[in-house]
């Protein structure tokens, strides 16, 4: 992709994280910031588009038709759906943005339906699961699950397929929820939604980073292709997302065996520190995370999320 379709693409991706009209100003302010971190020191100015989608609105035929290949509409079609999927199942406003891309870009319509079907099916997937499984009850059965965790997502990010990117934040919840349950919480989606905006962790935000990191740092290659990168590619497509599950993981442990008693201002600081702990572990596991990657079998992801 030149700069113009990496424009048009962000640009859709944007519109879609505002299409359903309801966004607060803290979310506003998250997806404001990963515009700024996608910005500094890069060719395109997402902030600048950030601000045109915000304040005049693009218009969205127009943006679509700076993308000229079958692969590049697919793609920008896929990541809208992402968005719209990464605070839950897609709103009649974001079902009817989607549906007009899809036009717009010349998709067929059963295709796009079905990828959009798909993607709800796992934002809307039950946190307890579809099969009963086995609660850690000690510190060190917590502390594998949470890595096993990490290594999964950051295996996720480095495939090329949206769908592997959509599930990564329902899994990061499905991990929180258990873990809440390890310390008697019966947590819900809203208080886990409200864990993670407190820790800066903004779902939509989240996932515009996933997409803009691959998009504008050249990780995605050839649209189509096989595993992006190969190896050398793990310690930057996939630390983002091994590291913020672990963060979220290891602070979530935290908060719930102490009762939830730790104020937001406690939540942040560990997660800040956290994180760093995470990017510094990263590299221990860059083989199981490449190993991963190379055997998830992409077709099983909607029914391994469920479950």
């Amino acid at each position: 992709m030149n700069n113009e379709q990496q424009r048009a693409v962000l640009t859709i991706c944007l519109m879609a994280a505002f299409a359903d009209g309801g966004n607060d100003d803290c979310e506003r302010a998250e997806v404001k910031r990963i515009a700024d971190l996608l910005s500094a020191g890069g060719a395109i100015d997402v902030t600048a588009i950030y601000q045109q989608v915000l304040l005049t609105k693009p218009d969205l035929p127009v943006v679509a038709a700076a993308l000229t290949t079958p692969e590049q509409k697919q793609f920008a079609y896929e990541m809208a759906v992402g968005v719209c999927n990464a605070d839950g199942v897609t709103s009649t406003r974001e079902r009817e943005f989607l549906n007009g891309l899809a036009h717009l870009l010349g998709l067929d319509a059963h295709a796009a339906q079905t990828l959009t079907q798909q993607g709800d099916a796992m934002a809307g997937a039950p946190l307890s699961g579809t099969v009963v499984a086995a609660v850690p009850t000690n510190a060190a059965e917590l502390d594998k699950m949470i890595l096993n965790a990490s290594i999964l997502n950051g295996a996720l990010e480095l495939l090329p397929q949206s769908l592997a990117s959509m599930a990564i934040i329902p899994l990061q919840m499905k991990m929180v929820y258990k873990i809440g349950k390890a310390h008697g919480f019966e947590l819900d989606r809203g208080s886990i939604t409200d864990l993670l905006a407190t820790l800066g962790v903004g779902l939509t935000g989240q996932y515009v980073e996933q997409f803009g990191r691959k998009l504008l740092g050249g990780l995605l290659g050839k649209i189509g292709g096989g595993l992006l990168g190969g190896v050398g590619s793990v310690s930057t497509g996939a630390a983002f997302s091994f590291a913020t599950t672990y963060a979220l993981g290891q602070v979530a442990k935290r908060y719930y065996a102490g009762g939830r008693k730790i104020d937001a201002a406690g939540l942040q600081q560990t997660f800040t520190a956290m994180l760093s702990d995470a990017k510094a572990l990263q590299g221990q596991y860059t083989g199981q995370i490449t190993e991963q990657a190379r055997t998830l079998d992409v077709s099983k992801l909607v029914s391994m999320v469920k479950s």
